[in-house]
């Protein structure tokens, strides 16, 4: 069974594509990393998932049910969109118990929200006071109250500093383990994505690029190809002549399915007058798939 799936969903905003044609299939009490490029149309997926948005074609199903004008589709849903939307002079229970009385929930909701995003010993401050993690957490814990099957977090590692970071890997963890709950979550911290999700969605211009599980991404690319060099560009240059794509990362050139010998490679750059310091391959990371399928020059998935 699927938490979310989607058939042929797109939206178009005036002559700019939003999404088109995207069919979602996130597996219920999976973590479902949401990637793709700014702009690829994560966020404006999410809105459509939420009914935010209204899809000029398509169908959408969560947890089963259909969503409809009615919206009942949506009970078992919670969501953090963005930055979470808090009242700074209340508490973090204020803020809560706000949200609690809108959608006629009991009062023990509050309690046990606070203690799941680890915020039990923090409800009665303000939430002026509280650090970015703490109000990303907060905000989670409003999408907890009515206790859904589902949640979707667009970006809520963002901003978060490495301390806040570790923090929401573990929230999540815990809330698809202990909790079941099914957990869509878009992030532009690749490394994060990779230690906690268990399938993978990447959209690129409003298409799906991949999806399926990680194991299944790492197998359509067993391998990297690692080269430190100077200069990076011209040596991505010259990869390129040779029919082999590369992307550019801080710490050195990543090549992926490379179409020739690695002792060829590094022939080719140096009669071009690279200076190659080292070459070696490593299993794919999330990192070099990601800058692989979303080059300009990488294929799209069918």
């Amino acid at each position: 069974m699927y938490a979310i799936e989607t058939e042929h969903l797109s939206r178009r905003f005036g002559t700019q594509t939003g999404v088109e044609g995207i069919n979602l299939q996130v597996p219920a009490g999976a973590v479902y990393g949401f990637l793709g490029p700014n702009g690829a149309g994560k966020t404006t997926s999410m809105r459509l998932l939420l009914g935010l948005l209204h899809p000029d074609s398509g169908r959408i199903v969560l947890n089963g049910k259909t969503l409809d004008t009615k919206r009942t589709a949506l009970a078992g849903v919670g969501a953090m969109i963005e930055s979470p939307s808090l009242y700074p002079h209340l508490s973090g229970r204020q803020n809560l118990e706000i949200t609690r009385r809108l959608l006629g929930l009991p009062e023990r909701r509050i309690d046990t929200a606070l203690v799941t995003v680890g915020l039990e010993k923090d409800g009665n401050r303000r939430a002026s006071n509280y650090s970015l993690g703490m109000k990303q957490r907060l905000g989670i814990a409003q999408a907890l109250l009515q206790e859904p099957k589902l949640l979707i977090l667009d970006e809520p590692n963002n901003g978060l500093d490495p301390e806040g970071i570790v923090q929401m890997r573990r929230l999540l963890k815990q809330l698809a383990i202990e909790r079941g709950i099914t957990v869509m979550v878009s992030s532009h911290q690749l490394s994060e994505i990779e230690q906690i999700a268990d399938h993978i969605g990447l959209i690129v211009e409003g298409r799906m690029r991949f999806q399926g599980s990680l194991q299944a991404l790492q197998a359509m690319h067993r391998t990297a190809l690692r080269i430190h060099c100077q200069p990076q560009e011209s040596a991505k240059a010259v990869l390129q002549s040779y029919g082999v794509s590369a992307q550019i990362l801080e710490d050195g050139l990543v090549v992926a399915d490379a179409s020739m010998p690695v002792s060829d490679i590094n022939r080719c750059l140096v009669n071009a007058g690279i200076a190659v310091s080292g070459l070696y391959t490593e299993p794919a990371t999330l990192e070099s798939l990601f800058f692989t399928m979303t080059s300009t020059d990488a294929e799209s998935s069918p």
